[in-house]
């Protein structure tokens, strides 16, 4: 458990102030899609889960996951609040079920769900080698896409 550095009204500021769509994760993950020749569509609403990234052209959607607010197993930055233990556990145990329904919903529909964690963003060339082996057996059904180089 952490504590809290902040006052109440000074978190619930900073809470206010987080993003749903358009984080900066986000945009690092579809940068590197952008320069390794893919193109996308963005946080296409009629979808299950609102994904941030999808690749129609495979049939994937990506998500790019907050640790925290999804629950990052064994990861430092999803540890839990020690204060208002009964909303946040309520809160963050609900995202990770949504997560998971929503998951199961796009398998049924025939989408590749692919989660990108927020601290693996840093390593762009472990996440390049991680989107590329998530796309190439879709590649390979659609021949040369992305333009090779």
């Amino acid at each position: 458990m952490m504590a809290d550095r902040h006052n109440p009204n000074q978190r619930s500021k900073n809470m206010a102030a987080v993003r749903s769509s358009n984080t900066k994760p986000e945009r690092v993950v579809r940068s590197l899609l952008f320069s390794m020749g893919y193109r996308y569509r963005k946080n296409v609403a009629d979808m299950a889960g609102k994904p941030d990234i999808v690749l129609p052209r495979f049939r994937t959607v990506i998500f790019v996951h907050g640790c925290f607010w999804h629950q990052h197993k064994n990861c430092k930055k999803s540890a839990r609040p020690t204060s208002n233990q009964n909303f946040w556990h309520s809160k963050l145990d609900s995202n990770v079920a949504r997560d998971k329904i929503n998951i199961r919903k796009l398998l049924k529909e025939g989408w590749e769900p692919v989660i990108i964690w927020e601290c693996t963003i840093s390593d762009r060339v472990s996440l390049s080698k991680k989107l590329e082996s998530k796309l190439m057996p879709h590649k390979k059904r659609h021949g040369k896409y992305p333009p090779q180089r």
